[in-house]
């Protein structure tokens, strides 16, 4: 690494006094942000969980959000046994292995040991002894769980003063799993306590809520009915149910595991009668316990009902399948979906990341990392929430997508479809939907009427009839962009389930295009590893005129600016300036003169080819006096042809995160998804939507 890109510290040290503190969350809210800074960050672990042959968990997940190249073995120190045998000579062997993490990042994420053996009379101090001699300041997690504001204090003095002995240093205090009545006063008291800077974070049931699945295999249990997928759903609770199915069902609450006997037919019927009912709260699952199969009959109706709720058969008694219930303690390590994204949701809620940052003496480089730009697109959306239509609402990725969301604050939501369906669907899936907006557009008689008479003045002239527009603003798509159209949202993101002209056709009747632009076009961000580029268009137009081209050019340029991307604008084609004929070059030649013509204050180039529009060694042999060659941040492709398989080849031979397409030219946010779109895409997507949702808000207040 260049001196001159080095931060100010390599490394921050996460630990704690006890057990149970909660580190990962914070380790994950920590790497979130870290992550978003644009530096190379690892992750280190001096002494991994004590689980014989198998993986840290925690470190395997914190592993996958590093943004450093290292494998697992590579990220461990050594083991409690070799801690027990010398202690001086693994410290020495953690020293040696930590450097070797550093050569290889710009900052390094240290987490101390979780206190599954006991290698001192006081693991913390150890920890600290390891923190001294890697020297890396601590960041101090304490549990708040059941204390009082003194109580947490004096936990957090008494470990300082450890840390002190052990010639290490305390740089800032997490306080975690703190009761939400409490946040502030404990805040105060360590703040006016330690002077340092101090964070609180509150108690979240579902960060050690056992899955279903968890439970599964701590009591060896298999599966007889229900979808698999709904075994990372967590248990919130557990409920023995010994008395009558009435008496069961008066207990049953959201997100409830019931254990009842393997040979009590009436309960397990009445349990999935009840997970399936409206007005019931949706189970967790149904742990079958004794070994006993439901009687052939009780089986036949249940493979009738089909349903989705996992219903598992263990072999134990009744105290012992409630026993290991008790004792299982829900993992956030890789798969944890849900709760990865809470723990990064509480982080980013309660700790100020330019404090933290600040705390940890790490500034940002200078460059755009994919990281760092999904980082700041959320940021973004969230300091200004907008609403965004989710026509889908039958598609399980829209639901996961929507839990984040909301989760992260990212936007304000409304969704479409039958509203029990999505409700109980989304319990199923472990998403809180809260007091979300769920419209069903057949059911919406009022609004139906009101959409329908808009849709038909606007339709009227092509001979549209108030009868077939009520018939078409009940389809998802016409209904969310209605909604768009008549100010209820400010964007809509669709296509998970639906065609791209299924999506973007009700936009053209409805939306239109902005003032001064007839092409609707796109762009892909292409987030490389140093830098965010745009590519347009690569999803829209075929074969685009130079008219279009120019339209696309701009709207480009507009959309990357919107991002934060300072546009330089390539005209791509098979040859450079004046080098080439033929009607092709001539096309984009006779575009780029009328952007420039339209557009004076934009910089553009071409035509110019691929390489020496973005590789400054080639652009100095052949555009020397250009201020885009070699330095250009808009690409824009002659055709769709080229388009699409260029973003397609970078994605997947460079290694780029594409996040797109991201429509442009229309008069309001409409956003189309690939129906291959992963949770993460429609989260990035609604992101991107919210934010030219507040540019378009941004140019109503100027106009």
């Amino acid at each position: 690494m260049a001196a001159d890109r080095a931060p100010k510290t390599t490394s921050i040290y996460i630990a704690s006094p006890e057990g149970d503190t909660g580190k990962s969350t914070i380790a994950l809210g920590a790497m979130n942000l870290l992550t978003s800074t644009g530096w190379t960050i690892g992750v280190f672990r001096p002494i991994p969980r004590s689980t014989g042959e198998q993986r840290d968990y925690i470190l395997e997940l914190l592993i996958e959000q590093a943004t450093a190249d290292l494998d697992y073995d590579e990220c461990v120190g050594v083991s409690y046994e070799q801690v027990h045998e010398d202690p001086d000579a693994a410290i020495a062997e953690i020293v040696s292995r930590f450097h070797a993490v550093t050569d290889k990042c710009d900052f390094v994420l240290v987490l101390g040991s979780d206190y599954t053996d006991v290698t001192t009379p006081t693991e913390l101090s150890f920890n600290a002894r390891i923190a001294a001699n890697l020297g890396s300041s601590i960041l101090l997690a304490v549990k708040a769980l059941d204390r009082t504001p003194e109580q947490v204090v004096l936990v957090a003095e008494q470990s300082m003063a450890e840390i002190r002995a052990n010639h290490a240093h305390t740089a800032s205090i997490i306080a975690n799993r703190c009761a939400p009545n409490q946040l502030e006063a404990v805040c105060e008291a360590l703040k006016a306590d330690t002077g340092l800077p101090v964070w609180v974070l509150p108690e979240e049931p579902v960060l050690t809520a056992p899955t279903i699945g968890e439970l599964m295999d701590a009591m060896d249990g298999k599966l007889l009915w229900g979808d698999p997928e709904l075994l990372s759903r967590e248990a919130m609770s557990v409920l023995v149910a010994g008395m009558t199915a009435e008496h069961s069902l008066e207990r049953v609450t959201e997100g409830v595991a019931v254990i009842a006997a393997g040979d009590r037919s009436e309960v397990l019927l009445a349990m999935v009668t009840a997970h399936r009912a409206a007005g019931f709260p949706s189970l967790a699952g149904i742990i079958l316990n004794g070994g006993y199969m439901p009687h052939p009959v009780t089986a036949a109706l249940v493979d009738g009902l089909a349903p989705n709720v996992p219903i598992i058969s263990v072999e134990h008694g009744t105290y012992e399948t409630a026993r290991l219930a008790a004792k299982t303690r829900g993992r956030v390590g890789p798969g944890s979906e849900r709760k990865v994204d809470l723990a990064i949701a509480l982080t980013e809620k309660y700790v100020v990341s330019d404090a933290l940052l600040e705390a940890l003496q790490v500034s940002n480089p200078g460059v755009v990392t994919p990281q760092m730009f999904e980082y700041n697109l959320i940021a973004r959306a969230r300091a200004d929430r907008k609403r965004i239509v989710l026509p889908e609402g039958g598609d399980d990725r829209i639901l996961r997508a929507a839990g984040r969301l909301l989760q992260r604050e990212v936007a304000d939501l409304t969704i479409l479809g039958q509203e029990s369906r999505v409700r109980a669907r989304a319990a199923e899936l472990g998403v809180d939907l809260g007091d979300t907006e769920v419209i069903d557009p057949k059911r919406a008689g009022d609004l139906v009427d009101k959409f329908a008479q808009a849709y038909y003045e606007l339709r009227k002239h092509k001979g549209m009839t108030l009868e077939r527009a009520a018939e078409a603003v009940v389809d998802v798509s016409y209904f969310g962009t209605m909604m768009v159209h008549l100010g209820m949202a400010d964007g809509m993101v669709s296509g998970a389930a639906h065609t791209t002209a299924h999506t973007i056709r009700p936009s053209f009747e409805i939306i239109k295009t902005k003032p001064g632009v007839s092409t609707v076009s796109s762009i892909f961000l292409m987030c490389l590893a140093d830098k965010v580029l745009a590519y347009g268009d690569c999803a829209v137009v075929p074969d685009p005129t130079e008219t279009q081209l120019a339209d696309i050019a701009i709207s480009s340029a507009q959309t990357a600016a919107q991002f934060g991307i300072d546009p330089r604008i390539a005209m791509l084609s098979y040859s450079t300036g004046e080098s080439g004929t033929g009607a092709d070059v001539d096309k984009v030649r006779a575009a780029t003169a009328l952007v420039r013509e339209r557009a004076p204050e934009l910089l553009v180039e071409g035509p110019i080819q691929y390489d020496a529009a973005v590789d400054p060694s080639v652009a100095a042999s052949k555009m020397p006096d250009s201020p885009v060659a070699g330095q250009a941040t808009v690409l824009v492709f002659p055709d769709l042809n080229t388009g699409n398989n260029t973003y397609k080849a970078v994605q997947r031979s460079a290694g780029a995160v594409a996040i797109g397409p991201v429509l442009q030219g229309l008069n309001a946010p409409i956003n189309d998804l690939s129906r291959g779109a992963l949770v993460e895409d429609i989260v990035n997507t609604v992101a991107i939507t919210a934010i030219q949702a507040q540019a378009f808000a941004a140019e109503k207040r100027r106009s």
